[in-house]
Order: C-alpha cells, then structure tokens, then sequence
C-alpha cells in the first residue's frame, strides 16, 4: 500500500489513548523517529514492509520510554495478525458472537411470511400488501419489545441499570423510548444517563490520514467517570454530570446534578454499553443489558442473505441527512471506523446481553430503494479503482446491486409513526 507517516503517527497515537495518554505532539515526534529510522537503514530503492515499520514502531515506542504504549500496540499488531490468519484459514466453527437462536426465530418468521427472499418480497409488494407487510413486521418487533420490559420488571427488586445497547443504527433511541413507556406503567422509574456527555474534548480525539476523527471507540469517553458517577449514584449519592457541547467539541465539567429516589433505575442508551468498563463496579444482577440489532433474514438473488452492517449503513445515512444535515457520502467514508470499532468493542461481548431484540424489517429495503438507489450508484462509479477508498466502493458497490433487486415503494404512509424505521426516515412522533 502507499507508504503515509500519518499512518504510523496514528497507530502510536491510538496506542497512546488506549493506556490514557492523549498527547499528539508526543504521538507525532515518534512517528518521525521511525521514518528516520527506516530511511537509514533501507537501501537505495527498498520497499520495507508492514512488518518492517512495525517492528521499527515498537523498538522507537521501547527506546523512549513508551512501555504500556509499545504493549497495547503489540497486543493491536497482534490482533490484527489473528484476523488475517483467521480469514486466511475459513475457520468452520461456528461464531460465539452471533446469537444463532435468536436468528433462527426471525428467520422462521420471516419465511411464514413470504419475506425471508427478495423475490419473495418483490411478489408481496407486487401484490399490493406492502401495508401488510409493515403491520407484521412492527407486531413483530412489539413482541421483542414487551418481552424485554417484563423480562425487567421481573427483575426490578433488584436492578439499579438498564442498558440499551446496540451498533450504530441499530434503533436504540426508539426502543428505549418505547420500553421506558412500557415500564413506566410497571410504576419503574427510569432516569436517563446521556453518557454523551462524557466524551472527551475533540481535540483529543485521534484523526486519520483523511481528517476523520473517531468516535465510534469506547476511548472516546471518559469511561472511569462514567462508573465513577454510576456508583455514586447507586450508592445514593448526588453527582454533577459533565455536558458536552457537539457544536464546539469541548466538554464542561459538573454542570448538571444527578441524584437517584428510592425507586429510580438509571437508564443508558449507549453505543458500548456492553464494554466492561463502562459499568465494571456494578455487579452484574443490578444491570439488565438489551442488545438491538436488525436481524433481517433475507435472501437476494445472488443466494446471500442481506448483512446487518448494509442496513445499518443505510439508516444513518438517512438519520443524518434528515436530523444532522450530515452528507451522506461522509458517512460511507467513515463506516470503516464504525464497523472496526463494532467488531472489536461490541461484537465480542454480544453475549453477555440479557435479551436482543430485532430491529429489522423487511419493508425497509422497498425504502431505501426509491430514496438511494442513485446515490450508491453514483459512488459505485466514484470510488471504482480508488485505492485509498476500497471499502467505500465494497460497501457502495454491494448495496447498489442488492437495491437495484427490490421493488421501489414511494408511498411511506403505512410505516406508522412510533416506528423504529421512522427514527432514520423521519417523522417519528419520538423526539431526537
């Protein structure tokens, strides 16, 4: 690949933040020391390695001092290494982070209803029963949901957290609005925790090669503060959380006081609710964590089933042109940091969740269709043969093809307005 120093100060640097340190001058003057260093020791002419500038990273990393940074940057080097070889090999076992039952459930559910095929939800539209269609699948994901607030309530002597967790776009706002509804007629009284607020100052955030700032890694918080606040509060006492402004980037500290009744249950909807150490000093029978993902089983015409992350992609592409005026084609550039951060900081803990509802829903695709079937085209072709924009073509390339397969519906009345889909589409009567 083309050789980038940016790279290198990027590695070290999110090494750095990953022990706690978060000084990029720092990150920088090493990143220099091993360009140096590999101009050196090269000959005339030689291209070294990954391994090469890697291996020069850790012994700069070591010389100066680094130790705890040069560990984490090992242990991610080494990681990756066990991704390649694990893709290399095909492993056949099969995944303990895909929650086989649950998906069985909805594709049974799915072939029922004749919608478990593209072909299948082609001839139902075709047919006129788009408008049935939604009334089974939002029953459907009804029934997820109140499953998961009896779960609750039958816990409620003894929880202290409820956690709604899930990838991006996996419609957590919307379920955490409908599931508050639920327990708050069970007479559970749900205070929210906006664990936005913890976020660090934004220019503390690492950047890539292309400007990018990473938010999608549990880093991005202030995690001790987090559980520091969240035992306070358990254990009775008033804390004064932090708010972040989005708009400026900084974060203002003790603003707003907290302070939990003799009933109240903290409710946080969070991207990493499930990484330990957001809650690690809360023993695990006061946490009930409710895993979202669109479980969608649906197969196309080229006998794949439709990936999860693709509708994910889709819906915050739309989520953040309607309520954040945030361009599309950022978002399909920035996937590769959401899907990285997915696979490494939520994935793995999947099951550790009480419960997963399915967010999915089979009349979404006929959506999406008629709203972006163009645009995906359009980056298809632009991003073809650009090599620093691999992933966005592989993701735009395989979204065009599978939409160009679906039958477009215009007419979005029938999606009812509590729906989760309207959390991305707009016109949700949940506020965002």
């Amino acid at each position: 690949m083309p050789f980038n120093p940016d790279r290198i100060t990027n590695a070290i640097y999110r090494a750095a933040v990953e022990m706690g340190g978060r000084d990029r001058t720092i990150a920088e003057g090493l990143s220099q020391q091993v360009v140096k260093i590999l101009e050196e020791t090269a000959p005339p002419g030689y291209i070294p390695t990954i391994e090469e500038v890697q291996d020069t990273v850790e012994k700069v990393l070591i010389e100066n001092g680094h130790a705890r940074v040069a560990k984490a940057y090992i242990l991610y080097r080494d990681e990756r290494a066990r991704v390649r070889k694990a893709r290399a090999a095909l492993a056949s076992r099969p995944s303990e982070n895909i929650p086989w039952a649950k998906i069985w459930h909805v594709l049974d559910w799915s072939v029922a209803h004749g919608v478990n095929t593209v072909a299948g939800l082609n001839a139902r539209i075709a047919r006129g029963e788009f408008p049935q269609i939604v009334k089974e699948a939002e029953a459907a994901y009804e029934e997820d949901v109140e499953n998961a607030s009896e779960m609750v309530a039958e816990r409620r002597d003894d929880l202290k957290i409820v956690i709604i967790t899930g990838p991006s776009s996996s419609g957590k706002t919307t379920t955490t609005m409908k599931l508050g509804i639920r327990l708050k007629r069970m007479e559970m009284n749900l205070v929210t925790l906006n664990v936005d607020n913890y976020f660090f100052d934004l220019e503390l955030h690492p950047k890539d090669e292309f400007g990018d700032y990473d938010f999608e890694t549990p880093q991005a918080l202030d995690l001790p503060l987090i559980n520091e606040h969240l035992q306070r509060l358990i254990a009775g006492e008033e804390v004064l959380i932090p708010f972040y402004d989005f708009k400026t980037g900084h974060r203002f500290n003790d603003r707003t006081p907290m302070k939990l009744g003799p009933k109240d249950v903290i409710l946080i909807d969070s991207l990493h609710g499930l990484f330990p150490a957001m809650t690690h000093g809360i023993p695990d029978e006061q946490k009930f964590r409710l895993y979202l993902e669109p479980l969608l089983q649906l197969k196309g015409s080229d006998e794949q089933y439709v990936r999860w992350t693709d509708l994910r992609l889709i819906r915050r592409m739309l989520r953040d042109s309607v309520h954040r005026a945030y361009d599309p084609t950022r978002t399909l550039l920035h996937w590769h940091y959401v899907r990285s951060s997915e696979m490494r900081n939520i994935i793995p803990y999947l099951g550790t969740a009480d419960y997963i509802v399915n967010t999915g829903m089979p009349f979404e695709l006929p959506i999406y269709r008629a709203r972006m079937a163009d645009q995906f085209a359009h980056w298809t072709e632009q991003y073809r043969g650009d090599p620093l924009r691999e992933d966005a073509f592989t993701r735009a390339s395989r979204v065009h093809e599978l939409l160009s397969t679906i039958t477009p519906v215009t007419d979005e009345s029938a999606v009812p307005s509590d729906s989760v889909l309207r959390e991305f589409i707009g016109g949700s009567i949940f506020e965002y």
